[in-house]
């Protein structure tokens, strides 16, 4: 943590005032300030290390720009760029200290990283923090730069790089199930709609479909961050590119994707894009479709594991600790209902985004920042919730081959297979009566004379009724 307290001090000014630095921390005046006045989160923004990295690259980019159309010389732009590179490698990340939650569009967090930047960049020099007579935050660090243009860029660098291990987790999950698919393939078992019964299907079909949607999410996921390409920078204030220089945006943009390795494009319209978060709630859409899914196949099983006696049982799920304080051997789905509740957070954090987005006014939207913070801590918890389901649920999750037959058996559902050759009507009767006297299905067809126990068995046949083709 930065120090707060320490008793050796340096002094810095702004326009309000002066303020006593400790003479080890990396911010300054402005940092100070705000760290004051937004103490609401008790979070700081280093929690997300992808954002410091997203703005490391978006100052080093700058730097770089400036240097080439010679709105800054050799020495200063290369301080300023090697103290962005280690802050990209993950140092000095504790000296950004401002909270997630502030007012200002950004202002804070665009002077945090500023400030930090610049003292690291003096000490390289050999000179000492605070000596902004060489190096000032505004002056050079911030040159041809405005919070308007690199705040809403480094939100969306930082949600591209961040996507990646959700994206990983996702593909991990979706083939852990697509593994239980196969494992269960054999298993023939009730399917249901409307929670009654419906027809026969295997374990693994059930299994298998929750791969599927999972690989589905991460491609809908992959065109949401595609959308986040497009950035502002070169629109400074409020779009009109008001103190950059000719040549900048062209040359900003340029190393910013050199930078970074993301396909970023300046927007066409600056002031459009500058005063327009709407992005943002197509990208808050899909992480919450994925959270909601999530939650569903969670849902699933934990009604597929309930009982274990008195309830479907047809799997069970690992037992991961003891349920009850009260009921001695009672152990309850934990995994699963986690999943669940960081859905509804996701969900409740769209609902954040949404507001925020519409709340932007004229030519900026000054919410940005619980935009950024909602977006981050969805697709963090996200992906933490899909590991510790994975590892911790569905990769040990088993079979009750004996009931699931057992409950095959008993079910008149396997009547929606006989219906085409015995017909509609009498199969209705033979259901029934099934349900009435509590009969196996298959023991009155061939008690009527409906049907002879070879035809019956092939129309009963697992792969016939899970509608699995046979392989050619």
């Amino acid at each position: 943590m930065s120090d707060f307290t320490s008793a050796q001090t340096r002094t810095e000014t702004d326009s309000l005032g002066s303020l006593e630095i400790p003479a080890s921390a990396y911010w300054g005046v402005h940092t100070a300030r705000a760290h004051e006045n937004f103490p609401i989160a008790r979070r700081p923004i280093s929690v997300y290390p992808d954002f410091i990295r997203a703005f490391a690259c978006v100052k080093q980019a700058a730097a770089r720009a400036n240097l080439e159309i010679g709105a800054l010389d050799e020495q200063r732009a290369t301080l300023i760029d090697r103290a962005c590179e280690e802050i990209k490698t993950g140092l000095l990340h504790e000296q950004f200290v401002v909270g997630v939650v502030q007012g200002g569009a950004g202002t804070s967090t665009n002077m945090n990283a500023n400030e930090v930047i610049t003292n690291r960049a003096l000490e390289l020099a050999g000179r000492q923090k605070g000596d902004y007579a060489f190096i000032h935050p505004n002056d050079h660090t911030n040159h041809s730069q405005s919070t308007n243009d690199t705040y809403p860029t480094a939100i969306k660098i930082a949600l591209a790089f961040s996507l990646g291990s959700l994206l990983e987790q996702l593909e991990l999950l979706a083939a852990s199930f697509a593994a239980k698919g196969r494992e269960f393939a054999h298993i023939i078992k009730v399917g249901r709609t409307q929670m009654q019964d419906a027809v026969p299907m295997t374990l693994g079909q059930e299994f298998n479909a929750f791969a599927v949607t999972l690989r589905e999410d991460v491609e809908r996921l992959r065109e949401a961050v595609s959308l986040l390409g497009e950035v502002n920078m070169g629109a400074t204030a409020i779009g009109t590119g008001i103190n950059a220089p000719r040549g900048y945006k062209e040359a900003v943009i340029k190393h910013l994707r050199e930078i970074t390795g993301l396909e970023l494009v300046t927007a066409g319209d600056l002031v459009e894009s500058t005063s327009d978060t709407g992005v943002f709630i197509t990208f808050s859409g899909a992480l919450k479709r994925s959270a909601l899914k999530l939650s569903k196949i969670a849902n699933d099983l934990r009604l597929l594991s309930s009982g274990p006696q008195a309830g479907l049982g047809e799997i069970n799920l690992p037992a991961r600790q003891a349920g009850s304080s009260i009921m001695p051997g009672k152990v309850n789905p934990v995994i699963p209902e986690a999943v669940s509740q960081v859905a509804y957070s996701v969900a409740g954090a769209d609902v954040t985004v949404s507001m925020a987005v519409e709340a932007g006014q004229l030519q900026l939207n000054a919410f940005e920042p619980i935009i950024a913070h909602s977006l981050f801590q969805s697709i963090t918890w996200l992906e933490r919730a899909c590991q510790t389901f994975r590892v911790n649920c569905v990769d040990g999750i088993t079979a009750n081959e004996a009931r699931l037959e057992d409950m095959v058996a008993r079910s008149v559902t396997v009547i929606t297979a006989l219906a085409p050759v015995i017909g509609y009507a009498e199969a209705a009767k033979l259901a029934k009566e099934a349900l009435a006297t509590n009969a196996k299905v298959s023991e009155l067809v061939v008690s009527r004379g409906l049907l002879d126990q070879a035809t019956l068995d092939e129309l009963l046949k697992p792969a016939t009724l899970a509608g699995i083709t046979p392989e050619v």
